[in-house]
């Protein structure tokens, strides 16, 4: 067995092709409750309500067709693409450039009108949609690509442009966007930016903290601070850009960003194993590390039943046999040759050892984009089974999977699945429990616990979707006092109103409100 598969993995064949069948569009038959019903705790805050005149201003503004107040059309926007959380705003705001979001800024700080700033509403956790009734601020026009330093590999683009066009954009001049999600196809780079947004190949290419360069943002009275460089060395005062990576609109809205680029590469290959412990991934990725170097991209875990939803719900063909665990490994290089032959004498190596007991490995782009789409399209497939609580966390490698048994013994029949998978390269595990529809009671065993468990063993309880709305109560589970009343006196000082996406990010207990 073990040496006919050494063999398949050395010819870098596919074992049997793999179906890209897609699910048809998922319907539901009802919506979610309102956010303010499901957690009644949460109470709106004296913010104004829209009135007839605040819309006038706004359609002169605008125009008619960017402003959009019609129930069923703002529903989209209202409701985040899990279809866990739902606000009840009736007034969606579309600006093409950053002084029409300078006045509207303004004016919703003069008149005392909260505003959600809105990307591509890929979000997780209830940051991108209206707790109550804010103004909503939609990117989505403000699209587009400024300037691109092919040289110095540095693109300089609109808050709006989504993260696949971009890529496309760069790989017509091969270069690429550092960043990959499995929601590229919508996400816009400036809700990446606000929430600090990770992806597949934070292992090879970092985080955004790293590659921003530069940005512009508006201030919650509408100023504009540019902060736009396109230098890679610039350490002349404070990094303001900082304020505004991560902290998920609530400081500001970012409208253009400057992002350093790195280079195509010339030879992408992929590997899919199949294993039968947990222990052996670790032991696997340990000795990626080390035989593949350099080239090393990507590092993925995924459990059987995280991979099912997907053959399952979405139809994919999985190439593998069933096993309890898979990892995708990705190498990135400038030599197929020299990269063909590193990657194959670790897939030996981890076959002779027992660690792999089956696999495959490409370097033809329709099928890793196939094998891709089994991980990429895991929280799509779940959505088939019912209501998802879903939590990114990061933990120390050896504890990585340790609360899917856990949350199996607490949860138990309440839960349809529980799974966990993720990146296994930095830590962030994504762990989801599946029901029929949302239950108070199986929230109750899952939180505070899964957070108290995280933290004992100096975790953090947002990997990389952000605090948003849903971790709010939670904060200080990953940060310490100190820390909490200076990210609270930074939010009173920048934003004293509170307008910029309220109810989300601070701890209830300590927001700017109380500082008044």
């Amino acid at each position: 067995m073990l040496s006919t598969v050494r063999c398949r993995l050395s010819s870098w064949r596919l074992l049997s092709s793999i179906s890209s069948t897609t699910s048809s569009t998922i319907k539901y038959s009802t919506l979610p409750e309102l956010t303010k019903d499901r957690y009644p705790n949460v109470r709106r805050s004296d913010y104004s309500i829209i009135k007839s005149n605040h819309l006038e201003f706004f359609k002169d503004l605008l125009g008619e067709h960017r402003l959009i107040t019609d129930e069923n059309e703002c529903l989209a926007y209202n409701t985040d693409w899990i279809k866990a959380n739902r606000g009840y705003s009736s007034c969606v705001l579309k600006p093409k450039s950053t002084e029409e979001v300078c006045s509207i800024l303004k004016f919703c700080y003069d008149n005392n009108l909260a505003v959600c700033p809105q990307g591509g509403n890929t979000g997780l956790v209830g940051g991108s949609v209206p707790v109550f009734d804010e103004v909503i601020l939609s990117m989505s026009l403000m699209n587009k690509i400024i300037s691109l330093d092919e040289t110095a590999g540095i693109l300089t683009c609109e808050a709006g442009c989504v993260l696949e066009n971009l890529d496309n954009y760069l790989a017509e001049r091969e270069l690429m966007m550092p960043l990959d999600l499995g929601a590229k196809g919508s996400c816009q780079i400036g809700g990446n930016v606000a929430t600090n947004a990770g992806g597949l190949r934070l292992l090879r290419y970092g985080n955004l903290q790293g590659n921003v360069l530069g940005l512009e943002a508006v201030t919650p009275n509408g100023r504009v601070v540019d902060c736009l460089s396109a230098l890679k060395k610039d350490n002349t005062g404070l990094h303001l850009k900082h304020l505004y990576i991560g902290t998920e609109g609530s400081l500001g809205v970012v409208t253009k960003v400057c992002i350093k680029c790195p280079p195509k590469p010339k030879a992408v290959n992929l590997a899919f194993l199949g294993l039968n412990s947990f222990e052996n991934i670790l032991k696997v990725f340990k000795k990626s590390r080390h035989e593949l170097g350099e080239i090393l991209s990507s590092c993925e875990a995924i459990d059987a039943d995280s991979l099912a939803v997907t053959t399952e719900h979405l139809k994919l063909k999985s190439p593998l046999d069933k096993f309890p665990f898979y990892m995708l490994i990705e190498t990135h290089g400038s030599d197929n040759t020299h990269d063909e032959e590193k990657l194959n004498r670790f897939l030996g190596k981890v076959m002779e050892d027992g660690s792999v007991l089956d696999g495959i490995a490409t370097n033809e782009p329709s099928k890793m984009k196939d094998i891709w789409d089994l991980r990429e399209r895991i929280t799509e497939g779940y959505l088939h089974d019912g209501y998802v609580f879903k939590y990114d966390l990061s933990l120390p490698l050896e504890h990585f999977y340790s609360l899917v048994p856990i949350m199996k013994d607490r949860v138990g029949r309440d839960a349809i699945r529980i799974s966990g998978y993720g990146h296994i390269g930095d830590g962030n595990v994504h762990l989801s429990i599946c029901v029929k529809e949302f239950s108070t009671e199986v929230l109750n065993k899952i939180e505070p616990f899964i957070y108290e468990y995280t933290s004992k063993l100096k975790g953090s309880i947002s990997a990389e979707h952000g605090i948003g709305f849903r971790k709010t109560n939670y904060v200080h589970y990953s940060k310490s006092q100190e820390a909490i009343d200076i990210m609270t006196n930074i939010k009173c000082i920048m934003d004293p109103k509170g307008i910029l996406n309220p109810y989300k990010v601070y701890p209830p207990s300590r927001r700017w409100s109380n500082f008044k």
